[in-house]
């Protein structure tokens, strides 16, 4: 028999078996394992859904240094890793409008730059022998420093961890690097619409001097020197400014001693002195702006007011109404998206902060030709929540969205830890979150036309447009309101 022959007739007895045994033994066992009848499908709207578990805090201690330093303590003992966060009362808010970048700097060169102790790389080289890392930064609000290793490495991790936070060096060619690299980020600010979009509309809101709407110029960081980040270190990083929460496979009396040996004897000589938060006050109260993009294909837009923060009592019923504005299946995505066609993105968010007014924001993203239509659209649904009670079927299904995520806000031990320290920095109750939920579930449709009405004031709407003014027809006058020109050009260095 030929080759070719015999391999014809093993594929032909291979289909046969599978053909007569194996396909028959597979719709045999199909038939054992399904139900007799299957049920019709359901609406999405017919389907019982258990209720989500109980969320319960994880247990975790408390207590403080005689320096005044806090400390969050909460054991995980399922994975062989430990974290830790220290949150240091600072931020860039407080940095001197002629030095803005010098938060940001300190936050940078208090990790790159090494410590006294370690060189910075003789730092990396350690951290990067045990898998483990050491970060550091300054925000708005907020410093911070973290740390991550594996529970047989914690000891000597920590170490180096308090080394970073109390004798950092801030080593010369690493405050040059960082500065460098700022001054690069400079240069490339312009290059994404989202990003000027961002930058310009927080000044519209707070004003341009503000320091939540500052931004880093060239000039600023050349006022920068390496004695002046040692300075802002010297007037903010002391332990009665520092809160500290560790997380993981660690015991606590243990982890306690290893924190006062490494933390309890830091007292530093100098003075510390209050800094008062900055006032805040919308500083353009209406009007359309535009930044001209010719190489844009399409609109983005913002629009908004100042807003408020987290601590009003007003705060659950606006997030319920911002879910029926906002999100898969709100309003805005339902009425311009999908019904008119008119967006790409778009979204609604009531953005309070902790402990100044945030921002209330609606936009998105258009064809040019569609923009001056998107606004009106925004302006639309706006006014008709502030002026028409919701549907029972809005309320029911915006409060559910809001409470199905609430879980996700404890999906692991670090994230509630983080949450813990986070309101005690801002001085929330530690059951600030369960609070929210309770509120969330008693809010009404009363409620939700109440705030809409006082809070959403078009009056106040500034609009902000970055796009092709050629292409975008009808044009921005159109709506009937002076529309301003913002210079985005990046001042140069001298």
């Amino acid at each position: 028999m030929k080759s070719n022959d015999r391999k014809q007739q093993i594929a032909r007895i291979i289909t046969l078996v599978f053909t007569f045994i194996v396909v028959p033994l597979v719709i045999l066992l199909l038939t054992l394992l399904l139900p007799a009848s299957a049920e019709t499908a359901k609406h999405y709207t017919d389907l019982k859904l258990a209720p989500a578990p109980e969320v319960k805090v994880p247990n975790y201690s408390r207590f403080q240094l005689k320096n005044g330093m806090v400390v969050y303590l909460m054991e995980d003992h399922e994975l062989p890793l430990v974290s830790g966060t220290a949150l240091i009362r600072t931020g860039d808010r407080f940095e001197s409008a002629n030095q803005v970048g010098l938060a940001g700097l300190t936050g940078a060169v208090m990790r790159s730059g090494g410590t006294q102790k370690h060189s910075p790389d003789q730092l990396n080289q350690r951290l990067e022998q045990r898998a483990a890392s050491i970060e550091t930064g300054i925000g708005a609000t907020s410093g911070s420093a973290g740390f991550s290793a594996l529970s047989e490495d914690l000891s000597e991790v920590f170490s180096l961890f308090a080394e970073v936070i109390q004798q950092p060096a801030f080593a010369p060619e690493k405050f040059n690097l960082a500065k460098l690299q700022t001054q690069g980020g400079i240069a490339r600010r312009n290059d994404d619409p989202n990003g000027i979009v961002g930058r310009e509309f927080q000044k519209l809101i707070y004003g341009g001097e503000s320091p939540y709407a500052r931004v880093v110029e060239y000039a600023t960081i050349e006022n920068i020197s390496r004695d002046d980040l040692i300075r802002f270190y010297q007037h903010y990083f002391r332990p009665s400014n520092l809160l500290l929460g560790i997380v993981g496979d660690f015991d606590s009396q243990t982890m306690r001693s290893q924190i006062e040996s490494k933390f309890g004897t830091w007292n530093p000589t100098t003075t510390a002195s209050n800094s008062d938060l900055p006032k805040v006050s919308q500083a353009k109260q209406s009007g359309i702006f535009f930044v001209d993009q010719p190489q844009l294909t399409q609109s983005y837009i913002q629009m908004g007011h100042l807003g408020g923060q987290l601590n009003s009592p007003d705060y659950p019923a606006l997030s319920v109404m911002n879910e029926v504005l906002s999100g898969f299946g709100g309003r805005l995505f339902n009425e311009i998206r999908s019904r008119q066609g008119l967006a790409y993105s778009v979204y609604a968010s009531w953005s309070p902060q902790f402990d100044f007014p945030g921002v209330f924001a609606a936009g998105g993203q258009t064809r040019s030709d569609a923009t001056v239509p998107f606004i009106k659209s925004v302006l639309s649904e706006l006014e008709k929540i502030r002026t028409q009670p919701v549907e029972t079927r809005e309320l029911a299904f915006a409060k559910d969205s809001v409470l199905n995520s609430f879980i996700f806000n404890f999906q692991d031990p670090s994230q509630t830890l983080s949450r813990l320290l986070r309101y005690e920095y801002f001085g929330y109750p530690k059951d600030f979150i369960f609070q929210y939920r309770k509120a969330i579930e008693a809010t009404s449709i009363a409620d939700v036309q109440r705030v809409a009405k006082t809070y959403l004031q078009p009056n106040k709407i500034v609009t902000l447009v970055v796009g092709n003014q050629k292409a975008i027809q009808p044009n921005l006058a159109s709506l009937g309101q002076p529309v301003t020109a913002i210079d985005i050009t990046i001042p140069q260095p001298t």
